[in-house]
């Protein structure tokens, strides 16, 4: 991975030079720790296209949402506050049901799944975020999705009235339909809202869990593979647009070893951080039959719900998906 970085920047290097620009620099919120794989290929990326550009464009990292607080990441792109940035999009479904297509409970439930998944709606993902002044980058998927939980659950009926952590609309919507109280926890806040009792479960990855330390909380993580939500890394379009084609083909480049080196990393972190978790002193396995069968059920009415607000386009995702497989 250094080489290839290595050669990149080399490439870059050169092709910089015959075109040189009035440097700038790029501060890039993030919503995740430093520590978190997501974080640290964005770091990667940003040295990348430093040293690509050869200073031209300096790209700094803000991670833990020290510079914008992760639900502002998105609008702060958008209105020129920040000139690029990462965010979870499924965290702005209220905005176009479009952005949730990678939170469909049990539809892509395996990183190939995902990436088929991704394929079928990047079209139609660029398309939304180019009307919104957005101009996609690259976009590295979540490991699989499990529960958390304080105490043991086995089926839907024990989760009844437990605070669930909620971050976009199919978590709060998977909270009502298993009677849990959904509360909007961003990622920085994880570990203080289960110390202090504000919440005593979530759905999230085990890279999540174990970046937050959350077994000094919690006790169980069920693995139900619900869902592979992404992060999304964009650029203001005005930006984007005022950058040289020399700088713009470096950028690309450093977005598609990104792409690759953070589909690598999720899939190695997700073993990693199980056995993290456990080390932590949770008990991690599969949930049982009747949970894992009753959240099937539940995944039918949230995909269902999801298709009808998505409309036609949203149709066209999943049949894509589907005839893929």
């Amino acid at each position: 991975m250094k080489k290839l970085t290595s050669l990149l920047a080399a490439t870059a290097l050169t092709a910089a030079a015959a075109a040189p620009a009035m440097a700038e620099k790029w501060d890039m919120p993030m919503a995740y720790s430093a520590s978190n794989f997501h974080s640290a290929t964005g770091a990667e990326f940003a040295k990348c296209v430093t040293t690509g550009t050869g200073g031209d464009i300096e790209i700094v990292t803000h991670p833990s949402g020290s510079l914008f607080k992760g639900a502002d990441i998105k609008r702060a792109i958008q209105t020129g506050q920040a000139p690029i940035g990462e965010r979870l999009l499924s965290g702005h479904q209220n905005e176009n049901a479009l952005f949730g297509f990678d939170s469909i409970p049990f539809l892509a439930t395996s990183f190939d799944d995902s990436n088929k998944l991704w394929e079928a709606a990047k079209p139609s993902i660029e398309k939304l975020l180019a009307e919104q002044n957005l101009t996609l980058l690259y976009a590295v998927p979540w490991p699989p999705q499990g529960l958390y939980f304080k105490d043991e659950v086995n089926s839907v009926a024990d989760m009844e009235g437990i605070k669930f952590r909620s971050y976009n609309n199919a978590t709060s919507r998977l909270a009502e339909l298993t009677g849990m109280l959904p509360v909007t926890i961003e990622a920085a806040e994880i570990s203080q809202a289960f110390a202090t009792g504000v919440a005593d479960s979530m759905v999230s990855s085990g890279s999540t869990g174990y970046d937050r330390k959350v077994w000094e909380s919690l006790n169980y993580f069920y693995e139900v593979d619900a869902w592979l939500p992404r992060n999304y890394v964009m650029v203001n379009s005005d930006v984007w647009a005022g950058v040289s084609d020399a700088n713009k083909n470096v950028i690309k480049g450093c977005a598609e070893l990104a792409e690759y080196a953070g589909n690598w990393r999720a899939k190695e972190y997700t073993g990693f951080t199980l056995q993290g978790l456990r080390d932590g002193g949770m008990t991690v396995g599969p949930a049982s039959e009747q949970m894992t069968n009753e959240l099937k059920e539940i995944g039918v009415i949230m995909t269902n719900e999801w298709l009808e607000a998505a409309g036609d386009e949203g149709k066209a995702i999943v049949d894509a998906f589907n005839s893929s497989q």
